[in-house]
């Protein structure tokens, strides 16, 4: 048991330091620095949107008709983060009567880092998409849909590897919700929490910010929690994984 215990800690401390490594990675990286992410986020733009890109040094990808960069702010990497925090820690918890083999955390990097592409490239098609929207339909500022499409995109696709890597679900409701508050704990302390210890409340606009960033999540997770109350419970004697 003590041996097992002494594994679990390092696999979390392991964690927690690649988790710090990408942090400090992304807040000092230019474009040209995070092509590893950009580069194929861009390509798979261009294949769905039949929009080009041209990559101009410490700056981005430049679209064709210079509508549109994207910069090193639009490389994903604080999804990635929460992706990666969210998967491996829940791993971790879920499974603390066993030692899990290192490997869980490479497999669970590449799947974040996968899902991040998917969820990018889904975010700036869509954003493309808003630049054509008349004026006459547009309500908010282009800052203001950016960052909602941002959240409702990113918490999104965070909702969806919840219910995709969740292992029980003939769990009684409590569980599930208790769990879908663990992702939002992970969700608010990259986005909110980190921001503040890092100053970000200088910034005029970070309070709006914040203010969406609290709100748009929690409607999203209890939409989810409401349908997940309409779900059909298996019989007695039904098979379940």
């Amino acid at each position: 048991m003590n041996r097992m215990r002494k594994i679990q800690g390092a696999q979390f401390l392991v964690i927690i330091l690649c988790a710090l490594a990408l942090k400090l990675h992304y807040a000092t990286a230019s474009a040209d620095q995070l092509r590893w992410i950009l580069g194929p986020t861009t390509a798979l733009v261009e294949l769905l949107s039949g929009s080009s890109f041209q990559f101009e040094s410490y700056a981005g990808y430049m679209s064709s008709d210079h509508r549109l960069l994207v910069a090193a702010s639009c490389a994903g990497v604080n999804f990635m983060l929460t992706a990666f925090l969210m998967l491996t820690l829940r791993v971790l918890l879920r499974d603390r009567s066993t030692v899990l083999s290192w490997r869980f955390i490479p497999l669970l990097a590449a799947f974040a880092y996968i899902t991040t592409i998917i969820a990018n490239t889904i975010r700036i098609c869509v954003a493309l998409w808003l630049q054509h929207v008349s004026d006459d339909l547009r309500r908010l500022s282009w800052g203001q849909l950016h960052r909602i499409e941002g959240i409702i995109i990113y918490f999104g696709f965070l909702l969806l590897l919840f219910v995709l890597t969740e292992k029980d679900g003939t769990q009684e409701s409590t569980g599930f919700v208790r769990k879908m508050g663990f992702t939002l704990i992970v969700y608010y302390s990259t986005t909110l929490i980190i921001p503040l210890l890092n100053g970000s409340y200088r910034d005029r606009g970070f309070f709006e910010h914040s203010v969406v960033v609290l709100i748009l999540p929690l409607i999203m997770a209890s939409l989810l929690v409401a349908l997940r109350s309409l779900w059909p419970k298996p019989g007695p004697g039904t098979w379940s994984n």
